[in-house]
């Protein structure tokens, strides 16, 4: 019982990062401190395009918003930490610290599947059923949808938090990570974790398949409606509306399911950096660039903040 009394004491761990060389860890502190700043900089700027031009007052601009918003915090839950680790060399983080930033990376992970599977209704029912899209997506719907997904975010993180936070640690307390998460975690644990392995699979499996499979839905009936259109012409300004919203899906879901469906191994946690790199450090940056060059809503406002501005 003492021993166990140890283990729960712990009060910090060492996150391995990418690499040891100092060399590449120069390199790699450049290249994401300039992908960082262009992300913070171009989901900045969708959110004071939206919010300025009230033609893009619309509910797929406010779910936009809300992406928006979620990727600055998203990337910003990890990557400040990593670039100060690869600056200092200073590797440890408190426990406390340390479960915190996993819930927060959970949170906003989750929410943003849950904010993509509202945004592929929006655009089913912009498609599919036209003349009922004002009625049915006005400001109550969205705000609960938007509300849903950040709630539930926030809850199915918290259970993973709870569970974690209960397991004994011991050493060597070395995270092969460059970021606190349950996988590299559930590695220093001196008691068995197969509840929480089964946990992360079941709850974070079931999130995010349930999400994937009814945006699935959305874009298969997206599609069947418009091979209905006569005109080609037709067709491809149906289908220019979604483009950006499925590749953004594309590259967040295709990172989450290979991460968090597969069992956990020393090989699996290796290949788990390559992956979150993607969806912490890349995705978010993409994301803004993806939704401005392919849309011309968007393009158009800011044509007219940059007249605006060039007047001022």
């Amino acid at each position: 019982m003492g021993q166990l009394l140890n283990w729960s004491h712990v009060d910090e761990v060492v996150l391995l990062g990418l690499t040891e060389r100092p060399l590449l860890q120069n390199i790699i502190f450049i290249m994401f401190l300039v992908i960082y700043i262009l992300n913070l900089l171009g989901n900045s700027f969708i959110v004071v395009i939206v919010l300025l031009n009230h033609n893009l007052h619309m509910p797929m601009y406010f779910f936009l918003v809300n992406l928006s918003f979620l990727d600055i915090c998203f990337s910003s839950v990890t990557v400040p930490r990593m670039l100060q680790s690869l600056l200092t060399h200073e590797r440890r983080i408190s426990l406390k610290a340390c479960l915190m930033q996993m819930h927060f990376f959970h949170f906003l992970g989750s929410t943003e599947v849950l904010l993509l599977t509202a945004m592929s209704y929006d655009r089913y029912m912009a498609i599919c059923r036209p003349l009922h899209y004002v009625a049915s997506m006005n400001v109550t719907v969205c705000l609960s949808m938007a509300l849903g997904s950040w709630s539930t975010g926030f809850v199915h993180s918290l259970i993973h938090t709870l569970f974690t936070s209960q397991l004994p640690f011991c050493g060597p307390h070395r995270v092969a990570h460059f970021f606190c998460d349950i996988k590299p975690l559930l590695g220093l644990a001196c008691t068995d974790t197969t509840f929480n392995v089964r946990l992360l699979s079941l709850l974070t499996g079931s999130l995010v398949m349930a999400s994937f499979l009814l945006t699935l839905l959305s874009y298969m009936l997206i599609g069947l409606t418009l091979l209905q259109v006569p005109s080609s012409a037709g067709r491809m300004r149906g289908f220019s509306t979604c483009t950006s919203h499925l590749m953004v899906v594309i590259l967040l879901y295709g990172t989450a399911l290979f991460t968090y469906l597969r069992p956990v191994t020393e090989e699996s946690l290796q290949v788990d950096q390559i992956a979150a790199i993607s969806f912490t450090v890349f995705t978010p940056m993409l994301n803004p660039l993806i939704y401005t060059l392919r849309n011309k809503d968007v393009k158009k406002a800011t044509r007219g903040l940059l007249r605006l501005l060039m007047k001022l």
